[in-house]
């Protein structure tokens, strides 16, 4: 009896829940259904090496670059592979992308075509790996527009408003799913006692009072007029005298995370700093997007100091976009102050 009580009246899992939501997706017949449940079983796979990372050899560098021109970290490639391999044969996808591969990544020719179009980041802040800090992976889930065969490069190119479900799992004292099918957001927390992703935060609302900036206050002389007055606006230069407090972890994941659950906002502005990346440093596809239909889902609202992130049309599969991200009043003030002394 006294371990019965260890555990709540009603135990949702993960798998009862997305059955549950299928009711509301009558097309859906089940096929994203088992979409999401795949990528449960790779965080769960992704998730038994990132807590197992200082005792076997998956730490440090591989010794390659990916597209990013960034180091390619050997459980980046182990995340990556598992993705992979849970979904390249199920015909559930047309075609997948992937933050790490230059080019989309076809299903094989001898396994069957499906209708949806996955694209993810293996491992979001692979960087901060060998420090035992927390990681992530984000994934995007499209409906395909081409109509058969196999999938094509339009097909992943698509607004981050036809985005279908979009998610993240966070890899850290305690590994979690997030994600929203367009019926708020939800979050589950996985036991590894019974290796089942509990849902533990139902229905995520950004809280309205916020808490928190999360900014890499380390490029701020790189940074336009507009972005450095909303910096000193969030210390504390405002009509009403309020300050945010400043919380960096670097992982974008961690980040957003926290910002999610306590209030605030994230931003990686464009910067000065680096001439190959005039459109600041994050990808609209694997990051931006998928986080923004989130935020949205949640209350908040996100963008690239002009526009909705969600409604920029990708050009390329690599594409990079500033980003602010978190409590709708914050975002709109960050465009506010852009709109008024970045002009020209």
């Amino acid at each position: 009896m006294t371990e019965l009580r260890e555990f709540p009246n009603q135990i949702t899992t993960i798998e009862r829940f997305i059955l549950d939501q299928q009711r509301g997706f009558p097309d859906a017949t089940g096929t994203l259904t088992n979409l999401l449940y795949d990528l449960a079983l790779a965080a769960k796979i992704i998730a038994s090496r990132t807590t197992r990372a200082g005792l076997v050899d998956i730490l440090g560098s591989t010794g390659e670059q990916n597209v990013q021109g960034e180091e390619v970290q050997k459980l980046d490639r182990f995340a990556e592979r598992t993705i992979f391999r849970l979904n390249d044969h199920t015909g559930r996808l047309a075609v997948m992308a992937s933050e790490e591969e230059a080019d989309i990544i076809p299903i094989p020719e001898r396994f069957k075509t499906g209708k949806y179009v996955l694209l993810y980041d293996p491992l979001d802040g692979s960087s901060n790996i060998d420090f035992n800090v927390s990681v992530g992976t984000i994934f995007a889930i499209y409906r395909r527009k081409s109509q058969e065969g196999p999938g094509t490069l339009e097909d992943c190119l698509q607004k981050g408003r036809d985005l279908v479900a979009a998610g993240y799992i966070i890899y850290g004292s305690s590994t979690m799913m997030v994600y929203s099918t367009g019926q708020g957001v939800h979050g589950f927390t996985l036991d590894p006692s019974i290796g089942e992703f509990l849902l533990s935060h139902p229905n995520i609302r950004i809280p309205a009072r916020p808490k928190y900036y999360s900014v890499n206050q380390g490029y701020e002389r790189y940074w336009s007029e507009g972005v450095r007055r909303f910096t000193r606006w969030l210390q504390g230069e405002n009509e009403e005298g309020k300050e945010l407090s400043l919380r960096y972890i670097g992982s974008l994941v961690a980040d957003f995370h926290r910002n999610l659950l306590t209030g605030g906002i994230f931003y990686y502005p464009a910067d000065s700093k680096d001439p190959d990346k005039p459109h600041g440093k994050l990808r609209l596809l694997y990051e931006a997007a998928p986080l923004a239909f989130l935020a949205e889902q949640a209350g908040g609202y996100a963008s690239d100091g002009h526009r909705p992130i969600l409604d920029i049309q990708p050009q390329g599969l690599h594409q990079r976009t500033p980003l602010f991200i978190g409590n709708r009043s914050l975002v709109e003030k960050a465009e506010y102050f852009i709109r008024t002394y970045d002009q020209g």
